[in-house]
Parts: C-alpha cells; structure tokens; sequence
C-alpha cells in the first residue's frame, strides 16, 4: 500500500480525516497554487481558488475511486476551479474570458507577489494569446513539467493530443515573441 492510498483512507475515515486533511493541504497546497496561479494569474485570485479546490475536495473525498492518483484528482478540480473562476469573473464584468485574463495580465506588475520582469510579462502575454487548452497544456508542461500521462488524465485526452497541443502551442509564442 503507497502513503497515497493511506492517506485517502484516513480521508475517507471520519476518525482521521481531519489530521490527514491538514496533511494533504501541507503536501499539495504549494503545487496546486502555482498551478492555480497559472491559470488565474494574479495572487489573491490563486489564494481564493485554491481555497475553493481545498473545500471541494474535502466535501468529494468521499468519491474519490482511487482509478486514478490523488494527485491528478485534486489537479482536476483545481483546473476546474479556476476556469469556472475566470468564467464567472468574466460574466460578472460582462466581458470574455480572454479579457479577464489581459486584465489579470496587466495587473500583474503591481502584484506584490510577482516577481516577474518584463521577459517574463511578455511571455504571459504571449501565452494569454493561446486557446485555453493550449494554455492549460503549455502551462503544465513548460512551467510544472507534468507528464503527458498525468496531463491526460487531468485534462481527460490522449497523450498524442496533448503533445500535439503543447508543440502547436510552443509555435504560437515564438512566433509571438520574435513579432513583439
């Protein structure tokens, strides 16, 4: 038995579950943030996203089946949450997604918890360019280095997809990047 699976088990125990939550948030918060942060682009939204992806996986533990890792459950619902977070921000300011996130992109330099330079603003630009699943992928692959197993099963497509994406996606910032 993995420490994966014990730890599921005292999740799913009413007698451990919340020591073994605390665990879990001690083990994944760090990933699953700057995951989240990828995705949302600003610090407070990634902190509010991640505080939702915690509470969602805490009320769903229960169903989780074990047929694919931890891990790449949480990463699901993270992905989930802050796509359904820009989502609403977007139909809140009645404008696209795309432009939350040039919005989010934007304000980016006067976030305290950017350290970012311009090279680096420049390549969030660029990346906001891609559709989403490009971003997702490029994201994941480029700045989280997941494997296009784990990715597939995240993102619920083939591996050959993902690759074809992720390389299609490499094109579009270069060429964004030489042009700008």
């Amino acid at each position: 038995m993995t420490n994966e699976e014990d730890l599921v088990k005292q999740l799913q125990s009413p007698i451990h579950q919340e020591k073994a939550y605390r665990a879990l948030v001690h083990l994944y918060k760090e990933r699953l943030y700057w995951h989240i942060r990828h995705i949302v682009k600003l610090h407070d939204d990634a902190d509010d996203v991640l505080q939702n992806t915690f509470i969602k996986i805490f009320k769903n533990i229960h169903n989780f089946k074990g047929d694919s890792k931890l891990f790449s459950w949480m990463y699901r619902i993270a992905t989930n949450e802050a796509l359904t977070f820009i989502s609403k921000k977007a139909n809140r300011l009645q404008i696209t997604s795309e432009a939350v996130q040039q919005r989010a992109i934007s304000h980016l330099k006067s976030d305290v918890y950017f350290e970012g330079n311009d090279i680096q603003l420049k390549l969030q630009n660029a990346i906001a360019t891609l559709p989403e699943k490009q971003q997702l992928v490029f994201n994941m692959k480029y700045f989280e280095n997941l494997k296009y197993k784990d990715m597939a099963i995240i993102l619920g497509t083939s591996e050959g997809a993902l690759k074809a994406s992720y390389h299609i996606a490499v094109k579009k910032i270069e060429t964004y990047l030489t042009q700008n």
